[in-house]
């Protein structure tokens, strides 16, 4: 049994790349059995660095073989929930389609990850995140104001509006299931996710405080007092002192006595005070700045790089990341205070726990 809060919960992962497995990896890590069915033929050992693959066992099939596919049939009889990430129909060609799987199994929650989504003009063609997170309005909205729009990573796409909000759907529909509801198939496309996560700013821009230009509103890097600024040192802090108690903070922690900043909210002067704000905190160095302002009201923090962030003090308190087999990794979230989620094991090697999955789903 896993240990966290889905300890029980059976999950069977078809293997893909993205945020299908990283959704596999979210369940895992809350305890959930995760079993993932990968490619007769490309059996390999684990890897370690494969960190979005760990806490899952592996069984691989060959789903051009109709014994194989009989056996994928019957792991799924015993599963609460189901991951695949193909385009619309791969399913369906290789006999494993909504209505075949759910005549087996009426309880099952088939979890559905896509770019585009199962219907719509775009769904039978190829994207990734980029390109899902372009049609809803939020990669307009990130960059420089007089330049193009940044890419996010591949945060809000592929991990935000996919593998979120299918965990979060997969949940639902077994909780559904619980309470003696039905099965049902979810259609979770990234391109629908990332615009649910704007939902914000679609109400800001509604009520007239938003507007389409990049940089030039109060979260986007337009205001002074929320952005990301460069140190003597080259290395850099961010400032979000939107509260007027937390700017008054920053004045003051940071000598800025010119009264032209006294005009927090005047969106005329946020070019000229955030030009001002730049050459002051260039005259101090990331840790100067830190001495300064670190543990403050003034909503700061330095801008870490991934190989500063697991050795910062407040990361080490919490142990936000955990070293697995060498290999440094964010902990499992969020924290539960009864049944804590864990990692469950290693990245498995392809097809590597074949037997022991299969006795024990009880499947011949």
């Amino acid at each position: 049994m896993g240990q966290g809060p889905l300890a029980g919960v059976k999950i069977v992962e078809f293997a893909g790349i993205g945020p299908g497995p990283f959704c596999g990896m979210l369940l895992s890590d809350l305890g959930a059995d995760v079993v993932r069915i990968d490619r007769a033929g490309r059996e390999r050992p684990g890897n370690p660095m494969d960190i979005g693959s760990r806490g899952r066992r592996s069984v691989a099939l060959n789903l051009k073989d109709p014994a194989d596919v009989e056996t994928a049939l019957k792991l799924i009889e015993k599963a609460d929930g189901l991951i695949e990430g193909f385009r619309p129909g791969v399913m369906e060609r290789n006999g494993l389609g909504p209505d075949v799987v759910l005549a087996r199994n009426p309880k099952l929650v088939y979890g559905r990850m896509t770019g585009w989504g199962q219907t719509g003009a775009l769904s039978h063609s190829a994207g990734h995140d980029l390109n899902y997170i372009a049609i809803t309005g939020a990669l307009h909205a990130m960059g420089d104001g007089d330049g193009r729009p940044r890419p996010p990573l591949n945060l809000v796409g592929d991990y935000g509006g996919g593998a979120l909000y299918l965990a979060f759907g997969l949940m639902a529909g077994i909780i559904s299931v619980k309470n003696g509801g039905d099965g049902q198939v979810i259609d979770c496309a990234m391109s629908d996710g990332a615009a649910s996560l704007a939902t914000m700013f679609y109400g800001m821009r509604a009520m007239g405080i938003w507007t389409d230009d990049r940089e030039a509103n109060l979260l986007d890097g337009g205001a002074h007092f929320y952005d990301t600024y460069e140190c003597s040192d080259g290395k850099w802090i961010s400032i979000g002192s939107i509260e007027p108690q937390f700017y008054a903070l920053l004045l003051e922690k940071a000598e800025l006595t010119d009264p032209a900043f006294q005009a927090q909210m005047d969106r005329s002067k946020w070019p000229e005070l955030k030009s001002k704000l730049m050459a002051v905190i260039k005259t101090k160095s990331r840790d100067e700045w830190c001495a300064i302002m670190e543990g403050t009201d003034i909503c700061f923090a330095p801008v870490l790089s991934m190989g500063e962030a697991p050795h910062y003090q407040h990361n080490k308190d919490r142990e936000t990341f955990v070293e697995v087999a060498g290999v440094m990794q964010p902990a499992p979230a969020p924290r539960f205070s009864k049944t804590p989620g864990a990692i469950q094991s290693l990245p498995p090697g392809v097809g590597e726990h074949q037997d022991e999955v299969l006795k024990d789903w009880g499947v011949s």
